[in-house]
């Protein structure tokens, strides 16, 4: 936090000095760690002209996709049921067709039935929507825990469990030597760390690392305004408040690249902070860990052992 509230005041002190900071930390710190890390497949991403959700990398994810699916199947019925009854009214009760109306006024089975039969929709809805609610709010044990602080306009993130944290701007952002636009020295850039031109607006210079098949749950705050660290092939999105701490979680079991964005308005730059997620194999994450550690003047984790014991 002390990371992300120092960056946050160093904005307003000119491009310059945030480009410099940044740098100097992506070079010397945690963009050398990561490039322990295997090439990974990028998963999580959007992809042109395609329709739908993201591929499901998680069980939350599979459940939001399964419910969604459900939810179509009763607005088609619903849908096709109304039109299909307009339909037979305009029919049917046209003037030509029904010259002479009909005088009453009411029809207390009919109404009962369009008063009960909408409940009952709702409750079987809920009975189903309800479960993977719950499932998402109630926070598990973590395996590994990362706090992630929104400030104008990117991420930090913080392993308190290790005492090291980092920030993580848009490659091609002012904080990398960027305008925000994809000029040939970004497109190099986006080379360096492993993308291609593609994943303009999408990656960033670091990245949360997390291990594949681990439960992580991730605290999110923010530092100024209101921010949205959303990953879709995840299926979480948490807004995170200035003082306040909400929590997510998630369990990757696929490795690979994903790919988020801020997902509340935030101001001017609020399009250009994404969030980029590796999901690595347990002995490259602790590869990773150990060599971040070393760069950040993190606690060792045999200290941690030690201490435990």
């Amino acid at each position: 936090m002390a990371l992300a509230t120092s960056i946050s005041k160093v904005l307003g002190a000119g491009t310059g000095l945030v480009t410099a900071i940044a740098a100097t930390i992506s070079v010397t710190g945690i963009a050398a760690a990561e490039n322990l890390l295997s090439t990974l497949e990028i998963i999580g991403r959007p992809t042109d002209r395609a329709i739908g959700f993201q591929p499901a990398a998680t069980e939350l994810k599979r459940d939001i996709v399964w419910l969604d699916n459900m939810l179509m199947i009763i607005l088609t019925l619903i849908t096709v049921l109304v039109v299909a009854l307009l339909g037979y009214v305009v029919v049917r009760y046209n003037q030509k067709s029904n010259p002479v109306p009909a005088r009453f006024t009411h029809n207390s089975p009919l109404e009962v039935a369009w008063t009960a039969v909408p409940i009952v929709i709702l409750v079987f809805i809920g009975a189903f929507s309800l479960p993977i609610l719950f499932k998402q709010q109630e926070i598990p044990m973590a395996d590994v825990t990362v706090k992630v602080t929104g400030f104008q306009w990117a991420w930090n993130y913080e392993y308190p469990d290790h005492d090291f944290e980092f920030p993580s701007f848009m490659i091609g952002s002012p904080a990398t030597g960027g305008d925000n636009r994809l000029t040939p020295e970004v497109e190099q850039q986006l080379i360096d760390a492993g993308y291609t031109r593609d994943e303009f607006l999408l990656a960033t210079d670091t990245a949360m690392v997390v291990p594949v098949n681990k439960t992580v749950v991730v605290q999110v705050t923010a530092s100024d305004v209101i921010h949205s660290w959303t990953v879709p092939a995840f299926g979480v999105k948490q807004d995170g408040i200035p003082g306040r701490l909400a929590e997510l979680w998630f369990k990757a079991e696929k490795e690979g690249v994903y790919f988020g964005q801020c997902s509340e308005l935030c101001g001017i730059a609020h399009a250009y902070m994404p969030i980029t997620v590796k999901v690595v194999s347990e002995a490259e994450y602790e590869a990773w860990l150990d060599r971040a550690i070393e760069l950040n003047g993190g606690t060792p984790r045999a200290a941690e052992l030690a201490s435990t014991n």
